[in-house]
């Protein structure tokens, strides 16, 4: 199927009677309860559930293996090519199945902040609260902008079409395919909205470098004085918690591209975890949670309406999805200048990470590409003890591109900028995971406020003798022994063996990485 014949396929799905275009919050809303797809919570929030899906299905998802892209993949089991020919058919089944569908709902909007870098997106939906989903999380147009826009890219989600993998030439029932020439995701046999979310990103992770711009999976915020910091963590880090902050202003919480004017956000929304949510930990985010929101996989209370966050029945991944403009003190539009600090979070559960470092370039880059953090115990079926994980760029599942192409656009950014690099760890001390203590957030506050105010950018440091991290002697703050991990333990002799054993894990993951400068593993990684 050739691009023409696609676009007129589309075209007549979306002409035909019974297809809704950016219907209104209040609306969508109606129509969510009028089909009975979700609850109304006694705020006002729409509670919806996912079925058999409360996560995403990255062993079903694909990348169609076409001419212009080939050569530029990183193919492999995160970018799994799918032919030409399966997607084409696929493409026919899912806008045939569509099309006996009474209703319809589209979304036209952006992904990325800044005019400049933009992309104009279309999301087409079978489920109204999907769209619901689409429009608190992607940038929302002007009325104005509705009457020029042109979708440059579409994403096409039939949650109830099921794929035959004996036809069809999938893996599963479940399918998320990305084809580039095509300009289209497809995604079918799962409810899971946030698919729909990763998709976009993934796109725009291969774009835009392709316009010399870094895209990151990372939280940014902004201070009084107009410096910006990133906050790099996988999950369980700290990266809302920490870029949450009362001083500053959020700029996003989830993927911002970097380009030669500063940092823009992606989207227009968040889409946060809300397992154990209390206003108390968390007031920003509980707040936000109001009408035109969506709960996702949440338990409440079949009565009062109330939400149980801390009720993991369904799944631990219980999510809300809400805009931006639903959270005080943020940056609009989400446009800000070059970062002077980044943060990289990391959570090591045994015990032997400092708590803060200062990072070298190549450090630095050493550390984005390891993306390292812990598994704990009972986070994950048969996790028995802490595990060492490590996700490329603080985000491998979304990386169209070889890892080392979005690490060599972090060290050019770094040179270009002065940027101070973090790697601050708020997993334990003292001990690992069963022995020591989790470190106390108000120790990875102090030392994340001196961070960014730049008290740390001239310290005194130490170099650890196994990581080769440079570690401040001082911390406004923080008690001094705390800095040093050997210190806090006990049994010095066991600290040794853990911080071997942890340093030869870094250097076996790093072995994945082909054609890379030699003085980032040399320079950048652990000595032992």
């Amino acid at each position: 199927m050739n691009s023409i014949e696609l676009t007129n396929k589309l075209s007549t799905l979306l002409q035909r009677d019974g297809v809704f275009h950016n219907l209104s919050v209040p609306r969508l809303v109606e129509k969510v309860l009028t089909r009975k797809e979700g609850i109304l919570t006694s705020s006002g929030v729409i509670c919806a559930t996912t079925g058999k899906y409360t996560g995403r299905s990255p062993k079903d998802k694909y990348i169609v293996e076409e001419p212009s892209v080939k050569h530029k993949i990183d193919w492999g089991t995160v970018n799994q090519p799918i032919s030409e020919e399966v997607f084409d058919k696929l493409y026919n089944k899912v806008t045939d199945y569509l099309m006996t569908k009474e209703e319809l709902f589209v979304f036209n909007g952006f992904a990325g902040a800044d005019p400049a870098y933009r992309l104009p997106i279309q999301v087409i939906n079978e489920f109204a609260w999907h769209n619901l989903f689409a429009h608190q999380l992607f940038i929302r147009p002007t009325a104005e902008e509705l009457q020029t826009h042109e979708p440059q890219f579409t994403v096409i989600s039939a949650p109830t079409f099921k794929a035959n993998p004996s036809v069809d030439g999938t893996r599963s029932e479940t399918f998320i395919i990305i084809s580039f020439e095509r300009r289209t995701v497809l995604i079918g046999g799962t409810e899971y909205a946030g698919e729909m979310k990763k998709s976009v990103f993934s796109v725009m992770n291969f774009l835009l470098p392709e316009q010399g711009i870094f895209p990151m999976h990372c939280s940014a915020n902004v201070g009084q004085e107009g410096d910006v910091a990133l906050f790099f963590g996988l999950s369980g880090t700290g990266k809302t918690t920490l870029s949450a902050d009362p001083n500053r202003r959020l700029i996003g919480d989830d993927e911002h591209g970097w380009s030669n004017n500063g940092v823009f956000n992606i989207e227009g929304g968040c889409y946060a975890k809300c397992i154990n949510l209390s206003r108390e930990k968390e007031p920003q985010i509980f707040d936000a949670i109001r009408f035109g929101s969506v709960l996702e996989n949440v338990m409440m209370d079949p009565d009062t309406r109330i939400p149980n966050y801390d009720d993991a029945t369904l799944t631990e991944n219980t999510r809300a999805a809400y805009p931006l403009e639903a959270m005080d003190n943020i940056v609009q539009p989400s446009i800000a200048g070059h970062p002077h600090t980044i943060v990289f979070l990391t959570a090591d559960a045994f015990g032997v990470l400092p708590p803060i470092s200062k990072l070298t370039k190549e450090q630095a880059m050493y550390h984005f590409l390891s993306g390292y953090t812990s598994k704990l115990a009972g986070t994950e079926r048969g996790v028995t003890a802490p595990e060492a994980t490590f996700s490329t760029c603080f985000g491998s599942p979304f990386l169209p591109l070889p890892a080392t192409r979005y690490a060599d656009m972090l060290g050019q950014k770094i040179d270009a900028h002065g940027v101070q690099v973090f790697l601050i760890n708020t997993g334990w001390t003292g001990g690992g995971y069963g022995i020591g203590e989790r470190m106390k957030l108000s120790y990875t506050r102090a030392m994340v406020k001196a961070a960014l105010e730049g008290e740390l950018n001239n310290v005194e440091t130490v170099q650890d003798p196994i990581f080769g991290l440079h570690i401040p002697l001082h911390v406004p703050g923080v008690p001094d022994e705390v800095l040093q991990p050997k210190s806090t333990w006990a049994d010095p002799e066991a600290y040794e063996q853990k911080a071997k054993e942890l340093a030869a894990k870094f250097q076996e993951n790093f072995k994945k990485f082909t054609n890379i400068d030699p003085r980032i593993e040399k320079l950048g990684g652990p000595i032992a």
